[in-house]
């Protein structure tokens, strides 16, 4: 007899339990009951390759050693206080973080998540500002409360209206479906550009800020012109706004060879919001910015039960100490290039992919049912999931009709690995073909 529930029991206890809007991947949900680095385990023993790396959430690698050493020692000591007390762990993160995010960004708020982090990062701008309107972008994802879902460009993930007053969307750097059937470089970064006129003519004529995220992550791995947050960022100070770059997904060396997203496009944001990657697994988000910015919250009472709490500040350092230790920035652009190499060498292979786009360990492949008409291959996509699932390896998805495979894996994977997503790629494209 095992030791662990069969999926079928735990299906069975999550329409018993659970809101009918958890969601689940796979026709057939597997359970998965251990993780070690790039690997995840199944009830009945099956090895697979995190090629998803928990939502873009593992960043290090399932239970790195570093990580659950430096946990184990603070969970045995301190759990929670709060940071109306003081403690140590809140302090060094907060130094840490500093002293890896460019310009003059030094000031932090710890969250829960990403969600709440994009909330503080939106407050921050309207106390500094004065100001209430905010650009967002079609196809972004910044939460699941009621201003990150406004400040969301995607219908899908926006529900139980009303939402909060003042956001208006911005066209995406989408170049492959260009939202005004021009080619890239000949467009003059266009959809940068329409941010001043939606500005002009949406808005007041002032702004307290702008929200994206160098890469967008569920609108199906985006990845803007190198132009694009130059001209972007310009046209939102010009309006008196400040920008936020949403590093949810992008930050911490994911793109490759930076500690942030926003890094690649030489631009220096206003705010830098972060999650997921930030703390490996363990629920910690949190917000950072100038000091001159900061000052516009004295005064304000703010505050979050779990923000700052010494366990995840302790597993979130740690985190940032092994990035350093092990390079992991420098592996993820090394290993991530050649990844996109070989999905380009796929892309010639199978007509199903339609693009290839993305930094670092952070990569998407739209699939298409014709490369002419760019209709969105949905229902293969999903089929590809339970393909590579069979063959051990785990796969994301994303885009606006779920038809973009997201290969974002543990930073810690080997060129080896990477052989190993293509070959499941490749024999699942064959197999998408009978």
């Amino acid at each position: 007899m095992s030791e662990y529930m069969s999926p079928e029991e735990i299906l069975k206890k999550y329409d018993e339990y659970l809101l009918p809007a958890v969601m689940k991947y796979h026709k057939s949900p597997i359970h998965l009951v251990k993780g070690e680095m790039q690997y995840v385990y199944d009830h009945a023993g099956k090895k697979y390759l995190d090629a998803f790396g928990a939502v873009v959430t593992i960043s290090v690698g399932h239970c790195h050693p570093d990580v659950v050493s430096a946990v184990k020692k603070q969970v045995e000591t301190l759990q929670h206080v709060t940071t109306l007390y003081l403690t140590e762990p809140v302090v060094n993160l907060a130094e840490k973080f500093a002293q890896i995010t460019p310009g003059e960004l030094c000031k932090s708020f710890f969250t829960n998540s990403g969600t709440e982090a994009n909330e503080v990062a939106a407050l921050l701008c309207k106390n500094y500002t004065k100001r209430h309107e905010f650009i967002g972008l079609r196809h972004s994802f910044h939460g699941r409360t009621l201003m990150s879902m406004t400040l969301t460009g995607q219908s899908i993930w926006r529900h139980s209206v009303p939402y909060v007053f003042g956001v208006s969307h911005a066209p995406s750097a989408y170049c492959y479906r260009c939202p005004y059937g021009m080619t890239y470089p000949s467009c003059d970064i266009g959809c940068a550009r329409e941010i001043e006129e939606i500005i002009k003519y949406s808005t007041s004529g002032t702004i307290a800020g702008f929200i994206a995220e160098p890469i967008q992550g569920f609108g199906g791995v985006i990845d803007p012109p190198k132009e694009y947050f130059k001209i972007a960022v310009d046209i939102v100070h010009k309006y008196g706004g400040l920008f936020i770059s949403d590093e949810v997904q992008t930050g911490f060396g994911r793109t490759g060879d930076k500690w942030f997203g926003i890094e690649q496009w030489d631009v220096v944001p206003d705010l830098i919001t972060v999650a997921k990657g930030f703390g490996n697994g363990v629920p910690i988000g949190g917000v950072i910015t100038t000091a001159k910015i900061a000052e516009s919250m004295r005064g304000v009472t703010h505050f979050s039960t779990y923000g700052g709490n010494p366990v995840s500040c302790v597993q979130a350092k740690a985190v940032i100490d092994t990035i350093e230790k092990q390079n992991y920035a420098n592996n993820s652009k090394v290993v991530g290039d050649y990844i996109k190499e070989q999905l380009f060498a796929l892309q010639e292979k199978h007509s199903i992919i339609g693009d290839v786009r993305g930094k670092g360990l952070m990569l998407g492949i739209e699939l298409v049912k014709d490369r002419k008409t760019k209709e969105p291959a949905s229902a293969e996509l999903l089929r590809m999931m339970d393909l590579c699932k069979d063959e051990g390896v785990l796969i994301g998805k994303g885009g606006m009709t779920g038809n973009v495979i997201r290969i974002k894996p543990p930073m810690c994977i080997t060129k080896d690995d990477a052989d190993t997503i293509i070959k499941v790629l490749d024999k699942s494209f064959e197999q998408l073909k009978k």
